[in-house]
Parts: structure tokens; sequence; C-alpha cells
């Protein structure tokens, strides 16, 4: 029994068991992520904005470009583009990807979350 434990160990240290399978986004799952989460903020809907700027379009779209939506300098700045490794980030630790943002969200840590969220917000176009 030691032994095979002691290979099967070897094996994941040297990466020769496949790794685990990868979280499909969810949408819908996103969906209900932004409400519990990002709705108290943001909206969903082009062209209204709340204490943070609408989410409506994000996906693609230059970091502090919402019209009418007063940005900090460092999120104006920042040369961002809110593609998905970007939101991934940024949502996962806002002030540690723009430091100086008005975002006061602490971040979303759990992986599957962030990325069904992400999911959400790339069918808002």
């Amino acid at each position: 029994m030691l032994r095979i434990i002691a290979i099967l160990l070897a094996a994941v240290i040297v990466g020769l068991l496949p790794p685990r399978a990868a979280h499909a986004q969810n949408a819908e799952n996103g969906q209900k992520a932004f409400r519990q989460i990002c709705s108290i903020c943001h909206e969903a809907v082009a062209g209204r904005n709340r204490v943070g700027p609408s989410l409506f379009g994000v996906v693609g779209r230059k970091a502090g470009t919402v019209a009418d939506f007063h940005y900090s300098d460092e999120m104006k700045n920042s040369g961002l583009t809110w593609d998905a490794a970007t939101l991934d980030h940024f949502i996962a630790a806002p002030r540690t990807v723009v430091p100086g943002t008005r975002m006061a969200y602490a971040g979303l840590k759990d992986d599957a979350k962030r990325q069904d969220l992400i999911a959400y917000l790339a069918t808002l176009h």
C-alpha cells in the first residue's frame, strides 16, 4: 500500500497524471454571481451608471472609458483593455491590478465563479 502511494505521489510530482478538468464557464451561473455581487454597484444595461460604471459591453472595452462616469486617474491611465484575462485578474484583486481604483470590492477569490461571471459579462453587448 505504501508503495502505491509513493508511486502516485511521484506521478503527481513529475506531472504524469492528467490535470484536473478545467471548469466549463457557465454564463447563467455568472449572471447569478453578477446579481449577488456586482449589481450592488453596477448595471448590466447600456448607459446606466451607478456607484460603478455600467458593465454593458465591458468585454473588449478600454478601461476608464464609459461616458458620464467619474473614474480615478489611475483607472483612466491604466492602459488596460477588458479582455477575459484582464477581467479575471482585476475581479480577483482590483486594487492589486489598478492601485488607486475607486472600486471598493476586495475581490472574488473563487476561480470558478470568476470564470462564470466573465462568461456572463461577455454576453452583455
